[in-house]
C-alpha cells in the first residue's frame, strides 16, 4: 500500500517482519472438478437470472480440495483461495517456490506485484460532505423517498476502526445493518469484535470514513452525510495500511469473491494499486494501467461482465505527482465505475485527482464529484447515488446503472479524461429513470468554430466558468477558469486544440474547431 500522507504504523513485531520477508505469489492451478456444485448462494443465482447472465460457469466452481491438500503436504500454507482464477496465494521461500513449480497440477506461479494506496491526507473526523450533497442534488432523492433501502452494499477497505461508535454511523449499527464482516489482514479476527477496535495504523479509520460518506447521518441533528442511509452492508478489511511489502491484491480478490457468493450487487472499494515499493522493480508501470494487466483489474472486469456486480472505485490521488499522474488499478478496468474528484466551486478537476491515461480506448474516470479529502471519499458518494437508483428500479443491471449515472452527469456527452462526464445530478438521473429512451443530451449543445478564438454570448451565466481545452474529443490539454465580460465569453484556442468544453453546470457547450 502506497501511503504518502504520513500514516503512522502503531504496532509492529519482528515476527511480522519475518513473515513478510518471504515473497508472496499467486499459484495458478490447471483444472477443476466440473461435477462440483458452484460455491455461490441462491441469492447470487437469483441476481444473475434477473440480469440475464449465465447462472454459473467454471469460475464459480471451488478449487479442488485434492490440490489444496497436496500444496499443504508440500509445506505450502495457502493464504487466500480464488475460485475465479483457480489459484491460491502463499508466501514462499526460494526452495518452496521451486518445489511448488514442479507440482504437476500447477500451471504457473507469479509474484503478487503492486501496492495499495489511499487518500493522501490525514483522516478527517469532521463532517465534510454537506457541499457534495448539495452538488449531486441529494434533496431530489430525499423528496422521491430514495435512501438505499433494501440495497446491500459491500465495502472493501483498509479498516473500520470505531465504526460502531461513530456518530454518523450509529443508526446503521442500531438497526443491525452490518450483515457480516471479514478481516483478511488478521484472519483470526474475522468474526471478532476486535474488527472495530484493533488499532494498527491511522488508516484503520479509512473504511469508517468511507461508510460515513456512503450512508452517514446524524439523527440528533437531522443531518445527512451520505445518500444510502437505509442500506445494509458487508464489510471486508483487505489492506494493512503502511507495510511496504508485496501487495495484498489476493485479499482484495478474496473479498470480491466472498461478496459475490452472497449475492452482493454493489461494491465500493476506495483502494488502488500503483507504485511505491521499497524495491522499484515491484512497482506497476504506467503502461500497465490498461485494464488487463493486474489481477485485480481482471477480477473487477470479471465481476462486471460475468457476475453482474457494479464495482465503484476511487480513481486515485496521484494527479499532482509528475512521475505518475494517472489512475491506478482497478480503476483502469473498463467495466468499473471509476470516480474522480472535482473542485467544489467550479466542478473541474481538483489537483490531486488522477487522470485517465490517453492510451485507453475508453473514458476514465467515468464521473467525478467534490471531495476535499481524496477520491477515496468521492467514490462513496456515487456508491450512495447508485444505491438510490437501484432502490428506485431494482431490475437495472450494473451496465445500465453505469450508463444512467454517466448520462445524468453535468458534462454528458462531452466527457474528458480529467473528470469523466462530470458530476452526476439526481434530478437528471430521476428523469432518465422515468424516460429510459432519453438520450441524456438535453442540457448539451455543440457549435462549430474556426480561427484562433471564438466569442459566445452567455447572458445570465455566472461570471466565471470552467473550460477544458482538448487535443481531441476526450483528452484534455489544459483546464482553466475564465471570466465573462459583459455576458460574453471569449475562448482562445490553444496549439493542438480540436475541441473545447465550456462547463456552465446547468448546460455544457462543446466547440468543435474546424
Amino acid at each position: 500500500m502506497n501511503i504518502r500522507n504520513g500514516y503512522l504504523l502503531l504496532f509492529w513485531t519482528w515476527s511480522t517482519v519475518a513473515a513478510y520477508s518471504q515473497t508472496k505469489y499467486w499459484i495458478f492451478l490447471k483444472d477443476k472438478n466440473t461435477t462440483d456444485a458452484p460455491a455461490i448462494s441462491p441469492k447470487t443465482l437469483q441476481n444473475r437470472l434477473q440480469q440475464g447472465l449465465t447462472l454459473f460457469d467454471e469460475t464459480d466452481l471451488p478449487v479442488k480440495k485434492k490440490y489444496l491438500q497436496q500444496l499443504q503436504a508440500a509445506d505450502c500454507q495457502t493464504l487466500n483461495i480464488s475460485r475465479w482464477f483457480n489459484a491460491v496465494s502463499a508466501r514462499l521461500t526460494a526452495e518452496q517456490l521451486q518445489a511448488v513449480q514442479s507440482l504437476p497440477f500447477v500451471s504457473k506461479v507469479q509474484p503478487i506485484n503492486g501496492q495499495f494506496y489511499i487518500a493522501k491526507t490525514q483522516p478527517n473526523r469532521r463532517s465534510a460532505m454537506a457541499p457534495v450533497m448539495t452538488q449531486v442534488q441529494a434533496d431530489e432523492f430525499k423528496k422521491a423517498g430514495l435512501n438505499g433501502k433494501g440495497i446491500t452494499i459491500g465495502v472493501i477497505d483498509a479498516g473500520f476502526l470505531e465504526a460502531p461508535t461513530n456518530n454518523l454511523l450509529k443508526h446503521i449499527f442500531d438497526r443491525k445493518a452490518i450483515l457480516d464482516k471479514r478481516d483478511y489482514v488478521n484472519p483470526p479476527l474475522t468474526y471478532s469484535d476486535k474488527f472495530y477496535t484493533t488499532a494498527e495504523t491511522f488508516s484503520d479509520f479509512h473504511g469508517t470514513e468511507v461508510m460515513s460518506a456512503i450512508s452517514g447521518a446524524n439523527r440528533s441533528e437531522s443531518a445527512q452525510n451520505g445518500l444510502a442511509t437505509e442500506s445494509q452492508f458487508y464489510l471486508a478489511r483487505t489492506d494493512h495500511g503502511t507495510r511496504e511489502f508485496r501487495g495484498e491484491e489476493d485479499n482484495w480478490v478474496a473479498a470480491m469473491e466472498w461478496m459475490d457468493s452472497l449475492g452482493v450487487r454493489l461494491i465500493n472499494t476506495s483502494l488502488g494499486y500503483a507504485q511505491g515499493f521499497t524495491d522499484p522493480n515491484e512497482n506497476y508501470q504506467i503502461n500497465q494501467m490498461d485494464g488487463k494487466t493486474s489481477i485485480i483489474s481482471q477480477a473487477a472486469q470479471m465481476a462486471a461482465d460475468k457476475k453482474g456486480i457494479l464495482v465503484i472505485v476511487s480513481a486515485g490521488n496521484e494527479g499532482d505527482d509528475p512521475s505518475w499522474r494517472i489512475i491506478s488499478t482497478p480503476a483502469d478496468a473498463q467495466g468499473v465505475l471509476a470516480i474522480g474528484a472535482t473542485n467544489q466551486r467550479y466542478w473541474n478537476r481538483i489537483g490531486y485527482s488522477s487522470i485517465g491515461p490517453e492510451f485507453l480506448p475508453y473514458l476514465k474516470p467515468n464521473v467525478s464529484c467534490f471531495s476535499l479529502y481524496g477520491t477515496s471519499l468521492s467514490a462513496p458518494v456515487i456508491t450512495g447515488f447508485a444505491a438510490c437508483l437501484m432502490q428506485a428500479n431494482p431490475t437495472l443491471t450494473n451496465k445500465q446503472l453505469i450508463n444512467l449515472i454517466e448520462k445524468s452527469a453535468h458534462l454528458y456527452p462531452y466527457g474528458n479524461n480529467f473528470v469523466g462526464y462530470g458530476v452526476p445530478l439526481a434530478s437528471r438521473a430521476l428523469a432518465l429513470l422515468q424516460n429510459p429512451a432519453e438520450s441524456g443530451t438535453t442540457y448539451a449543445r455543440e457549435i462549430k468554430a474556426s480561427g484562433t478564438s471564438h466569442t459566445l454570448k452567455l447572458p445570465g451565466t455566472s461570471d466565471m466558468v470552467s473550460v477544458f481545452h482538448k487535443k481531441n474529443s476526450m483528452h484534455v490539454l489544459t483546464q482553466e477558469v475564465v471570466r465573462l465580460r459583459d455576458g460574453q465569453l471569449t475562448i482562445q484556442r490553444q496549439e493542438g486544440e480540436t475541441h473545447t468544453t465550456i462547463d456552465l453546470k446547468s448546460e455544457v457547450i462543446e466547440i468543435v474547431w474546424e
